[in-house]
C-alpha cells in the first residue's frame, strides 16, 4: 500500500499535464436518456477496501480510490445523496440480492452466472492486457517478432490462453504468479512479459521494476479472454437505476470528470 501511494504521488503531476485518450467499450450508437426527476432519490453503494487504486483506505483512514470517487461523481451528476460502505467482497452480491445496498462498484465480473442474479451498467473502464519489454531490448510486438522470444506470463491465466491463441511461435514461459513473471523479465530470464495492463503500469513506475522495462505495442482488448471491463452491479430488478447510472457515467465522460479521475489514480496510463 505504501509503495502504491508513493507511486501515485510521484506520477500524478506529470500525468496531469499529458493528453489522454480513454477507450470505451460503450456502444456510441446507444445514448442513455437523462432520468426523470425523482426516478432515483439516492444510491447506497458498497465496495471493498483492499484493492488499490480502485478501492482502498488512505493514510487518514478514509475510504477512497477510483471506484469510490466515481461513485461520488455518479451521485453528483444525478444530484442525489449517496452512501459508500466497505464490505468484504463475498458480501457484495448478497447485499444487492437482499437489498441491503443498491449498487456495488468493486469489479464484480459480468458472467452469465452473475447476470442470473444481478443487473449491470454498461462498462465504464476496459481492462486490457499489454506487453512489457526490457529497455535494453526494444521490440515491436507481432506474432513474427515474438517468434522464439522468451515471454513470461502467469500460469493458468487468461493471459496465457491469449498468448497460446495469438502468439503460438513465442517461447512461452509460465510462472506461478504475475509478480514472478515480472521478476523474470527484470532479471533477464525472459525477454518479454505479458499481463494485466493496470498491474504492469504500476509495476513500471514502482521501485520493484528498477526502471528496467517499458510498455511495447498497444493495448490488447478481447472480451472473450479479458472480460468486458468494469461495470457497476445492481440487483436484477433495478432497470431505472441502471439507466440513471449509465446516463451519469456518460455525463462524467462528457464534462471531463472521468478523465480527471483516471489521471489522478493512473498516472502511468495503461492504454
Amino acid at each position: 500500500m505504501v509503495a502504491f501511494l508513493a507511486a501515485l504521488v510521484i506520477g500524478a503531476t506529470a500525468a496531469a499535464a499529458q493528453p489522454v485518450a480513454i477507450p470505451t467499450l460503450r456502444d456510441p450508437a446507444v445514448r442513455a436518456a437523462r432520468p426523470a426527476p425523482g426516478a432515483v432519490t439516492g444510491i447506497r453503494f458498497v465496495t471493498t477496501d483492499d484493492f488499490p487504486p480502485f478501492n482502498f483506505v488512505d493514510a487518514g483512514g478514509r475510504l477512497t480510490g477510483f471506484n469510490v470517487d466515481l461513485a461520488r461523481a455518479i451521485c453528483s451528476q444525478l444530484g442525489v445523496p449517496c452512501t459508500i460502505q466497505s464490505r468484504p467482497f463475498d458480501d457484495l452480491l448478497p447485499s444487492l440480492v437482499e437489498q441491503r445496498a443498491d449498487a456495488a462498484i468493486a469489479g464484480i465480473s459480468v458472467t452469465a452466472e452473475a447476470r442470473a442474479q444481478l443487473g449491470f451498467t454498461q462498462p465504464y473502464l476496459p481492462l486490457p492486457a499489454r506487453f512489457v519489454v526490457r529497455k535494453a531490448l526494444p521490440l515491436t510486438i507481432s506474432a513474427e517478432t515474438l517468434a522464439g522470444r522468451r515471454v513470461a506470463v502467469a500460469a493458468q491465466s487468461a493471459h496465457l490462453a491469449y498468448l497460446e491463441a495469438y502468439f503460438p511461435g513465442a517461447a512461452i514461459r509460465t510462472y506461478p504468479t504475475a509478480d514472478a513473471a515480472r521478476s523474470a523479465l527484470r532479471s533477464g530470464q525472459a525477454d518479454v512479459a505479458f499481463g494485466d495492463a493496470v498491474q504492469l503500469a504500476f509495476w513500471l513506475q514502482g521501485t520493484t521494476a528498477g526502471d528496467c522495462c517499458e510498455f511495447a505495442g498497444g493495448a490488447h482488448f478481447d472480451e472473450h479472454f479479458f472480460g468486458r471491463g468494469l461495470s457497476v452491479a445492481t440487483s436484477a430488478d433495478a432497470p431505472e437505476l441502471i439507466a440513471a447510472m449509465d446516463w451519469a457515467i456518460e455525463a462524467a465522460f462528457a464534462d471531463g470528470t472521468f478523465t480527471a479521475l483516471y489521471l489522478r489514480y493512473f498516472p502511468v496510463g495503461f492504454f
